[in-house]
């Protein structure tokens, strides 16, 4: 293996590997090795110097980290392996077992390191473990020994445990939700461990808050989240000191489900006086987050009142179908409403059906068919049954355009722009052939539809879409219809969760 490292000397060697999924225990599907072995949103599984080439460009963290490291004189990276699959129901063992192993053989053959950085989630559940990076970081810290300098990046969305704070000496979160951040905190894994390598030292506390959040409230550019951000991250920076939130995974069953804070000073009490004065700002915040949501049937007549003479589209999140929560994306509750209350100049993606998908394409652009379109895998298992026209036909590979996953390329399989031809109105669909959540306006691009230009969008997403579509929307709905990835966590039926754990927080619904 061929370290990748810039200027002459002795040098600072870093292995480096990534290990990505965040699980929705209450999904439809599992993820086998198959599907870390492919591209989808992200690259496929790559290994060795493809680490580092294969995420070049991108806003992943580890991308971020390499870029510090080559800013750096004097740091060899060692790459090992790096992977993700798109969120689903639990990890199978044996794609766990297998991937855990080629990283543990790699590191193993990789020669002495000086330190080592891990690209993780922070939500993974396997078969056999709610806690899969805390095992996998058990793994390797049973393998490199107790004082090899260990920086872990994790989503703004772990479900932060015991076990990776042990065995991690250093940990950076996203701190921004939308991920804008994602390269960035790589780089600050790089800073924090670098510290590490060089002889400092800093003590960890962490601290689990009362309550889940639901993902809609977990929006970053709106309070509480903002408030709370900027208060973490004016402790630091790191490598000296520096403190982290994790807002949780709620549609994750495990006990260990829900916020938390992280915070790293060089005297252990000044790390827990930072993780207190942090926990208890979010308790004190606690019925200040917005969980509310507006039922599909609502959300599109507030859609076509608004529309009626909006400069912009109205956009309406159908939050609990967003397949970057591990949901399906096949549901057709939000697609009937707009049909059925006549919506004109409305798109919707993008829904996952790649059996309708293939039909299209073997039709053709321009025709004319019907169909049972979607409601195959999600929790209201009732088709679109329709009539449709085929607009256009695309392989699925695109290019992102938007800031989160710029520079990283789509494979959404055979996709297809359809017209809904039932109804007084003039409703498209965007339909894939591999899940992909509509955060970019790249989904509806690459297929020729501008979404400035349309009246009503409807997107497969819960927050994420609004780094790219805010700046056009004249507004933005919360729609509640069926879906997997579930935001009334009351009504959710957990069984694994820490008892006292709150489900209901947040403002009063109107």
């Amino acid at each position: 293996m061929q370290d990748s490292a810039e200027g002459a000397g002795p040098m600072t060697r870093i292995a480096i590997a990534g290990f990505q999924h965040e699980t929705n225990t209450f999904g439809a599907t599992r993820a086998g090795f198959a599907e870390f072995e492919i591209a989808d949103s992200w690259p496929p599984l790559l290994q060795g110097e493809a680490v580092i080439s294969g995420t070049e460009g991108s806003n992943l963290p580890l991308a971020g980290f390499v870029r510090a490291a080559r800013r750096r004189q004097g740091v060899a990276l060692a790459p090992q392996i790096w992977c993700s699959a798109e969120p689903s129901a639990e990890v199978r063992d044996d794609a766990f077992e297998r991937i855990a192993g080629m990283i543990l053989d790699r590191l193993r053959a990789a020669g002495p390191v000086d330190g080592l950085y891990l690209d993780l989630h922070g939500a993974m559940v396997t078969e056999s473990h709610e806690d899969g990076e805390g095992e996998l970081m058990r793994r390797i810290r049973a393998a490199v020994g107790p004082d090899l300098p260990i920086a872990v990046s994790l989503d703004l969305h772990a479900n932060l445990t015991r076990a990776m704070v042990e065995h991690a000496s250093a940990i950076t979160i996203f701190r921004t939700y939308p991920h804008l951040d994602m390269a960035e905190t790589g780089e600050r894994a790089f800073a924090a461990l670098m510290g590490l390598i060089g002889g400092g030292r800093v003590f960890a506390a962490w601290r689990q808050l009362p309550f889940l959040i639901p993902l809609q409230a977990q929006h970053t550019g709106a309070e509480p989240c903002a408030g709370l951000y900027a208060h973490a991250a004016a402790f630091g920076p790191a490598p000296d000191r520096w403190a982290e939130i994790a807002l949780g995974f709620p549609a994750a069953d495990i006990h260990d489900a829900g916020p938390a804070v992280l915070a790293y000073a060089p005297r252990a009490e000044e790390a827990a006086a930072a993780a207190d004065a942090l926990a208890a700002r979010m308790i004190a915040a606690e019925h200040r987050f917005d969980v509310s949501l507006v039922p599909a049937a609502e959300a599109v007549a507030r859609a076509i009142a608004l529309a009626e003479s909006a400069s912009g589209p109205v956009v309406i999140a159908d939050v609990q179908d967003n397949p970057g929560a591990g949901a399906p994306s096949d549901s057709t509750g939000l697609l009937r409403e707009l049909v059925a209350q006549g919506a004109e100049r409305a798109v919707l993606g993008m829904l996952n059906d790649p059996e309708l998908a293939a039909q299209a394409h073997a039709l053709g652009q321009g025709a004319r068919f019907a169909a049972d379109l979607g409601g195959k895998a999600g929790p209201d298992p009732r088709p679109y049954r329709g009539r449709f026209e085929v607009e256009r036909l695309s392989d699925g590979s695109f290019a992102f355009t938007g800031a989160m996953y710029a520079g990283s390329v789509a494979e959404t399989g055979p996709s297809a722009l359809l017209r809904v031809l039932d109804g007084s109105g003039s409703v498209r669909v965007v339909v894939g052939s591999r899940r992909c959540q509509a955060l970019d306006r790249a989904i509806f691009t690459y297929l020729g539809v501008d979404p400035a230009r349309e009246a009503i969008v409807a997107v497969k997403s819960t927050v994420h879409f609004r780094a790219d579509f805010e700046p056009i929307a004249a507004a933005v709905i919360n729609a509640e219809a069926p879906g997997l990835n579930p935001c009334r966590l009351e009504t959710v039926p957990y069984r694994r969760l820490r008892p006292g754990l709150r489900r209901r927080i947040g403002l009063p619904e109107a």
